[in-house]
């Protein structure tokens, strides 16, 4: 086994991104401001993440055979990622997602996914010896459900560890959480997951403990500003958010999980780990953009000297 290898599997997405003064409701056309294109999709960004901050990434995914595909693909090889596993589909074009981000950092996103609902179980027969071989297997819900559970299932079988980032917010079928080692769900996901409506630090622990229940080893739930809760050996721990000024939420939570998946293959605990994952979500925040956004480690390192002498 790899002592550092994390696998990535999930979506590739061109980001169409504009920045307006709110977000339009139905019905309503807004004037927006500056648009631009970017590289984007939860498992890119995961990717993008994990190279950039130092982790061994290797990706999975499935793009259109078209000018976006391409281009990704290029970006992607060009971050250190190993791209071998990528499958080209030449009936359904790349993911493109359209964003809309508001005055305070918000957005809204709508996602044509093509190739990436096409990425199936039997695409991933070459990808099996990486699999079982690995530290770790991230992965997130922008493919289909049947290959997530294939992956967890398999991943599992092998003694990978899975982390499952349960975006976009889903149902799970029962039985994938007993093979899903952390679980990373925001406030509207675990929502989902638990039945409980989580808007605060108590309702958090209660929706931890009944996804630990369904079968989860750990479970830790992001909420934003209030940072993130940790359900670990029947253990609660906190980990405080940053405060910043935030631009552009685009990607805050890949961040967060490649983030997490990269401090894990060093060795670092879950407390510590999260912390890392926190301050690297927080400096994605301050950025436009999705994969743009992602900082690498050495901005960590620069921050941490800057608090140092601060």
């Amino acid at each position: 086994m790899s002592q550092k290898k994390i696998i990535i599997i999930g979506s590739t997405n061109m980001d169409m991104v504009v920045k307006t003064t709110h977000i339009p409701v139905p019905g309503e056309t807004v004037l927006g401001g500056s648009f631009f294109m970017n590289p984007g999709g939860k498992g890119a960004n995961q990717a993008v993440a994990v190279a950039r901050l130092g982790g061994d990434a290797v990706f999975v995914s499935k793009m259109g055979n078209d000018v976006f595909g391409k281009q990704s693909r290029q970006l992607l090889d060009e971050e250190g990622i190993d791209t071998n596993f990528i499958a080209f589909d030449n009936e359904q074009p790349s993911g493109v997602a359209l964003i809309t981000v508001d005055g305070a950092g918000e957005n809204s996103i709508v996602v044509a996914p093509g190739a990436n609902a096409n990425l199936v179980p039997s695409d991933l027969k070459k990808a099996l010896n990486e699999i079982a071989t690995a530290k770790i297997i991230l992965l997130q819900l922008e493919i289909p459900m049947d290959t997530v559970e294939f992956v967890v299932q398999y991943a599992s079988e092998q003694g990978t560890t899975v982390i499952l980032n349960p975006a976009p917010a889903a149902k799970l079928p029962d039985a994938l959480f007993k093979h899903i080692n952390i679980i990373t769900p925001n406030e509207t996901e675990a929502s989902i997951l638990s039945g409980i409506p989580v808007t605060d630090i108590d309702s958090a622990q209660k929706a931890a403990l009944i996804i630990h229940e369904l079968g989860v080893r750990i479970v830790v739930i992001t909420l934003g500003p209030l940072g993130a809760l940790i359900l670990e050996d029947g253990k609660f721990d906190r980990v405080s958010a940053r405060t910043v000024d935030a631009v552009d939420s685009t990607a805050a939570g890949d961040a967060f999980n490649g983030a997490l998946a990269v401090a894990l293959s060093e060795g670092k605990g879950m407390v510590e780990a999260v912390d890392f994952a926190c301050n690297v979500a927080s400096i994605s925040v301050t950025r436009l953009g999705a994969q743009s956004s992602i900082p690498y480690r050495n901005e960590l390192i620069a921050q941490k000297q800057v608090l140092k002498h601060s």
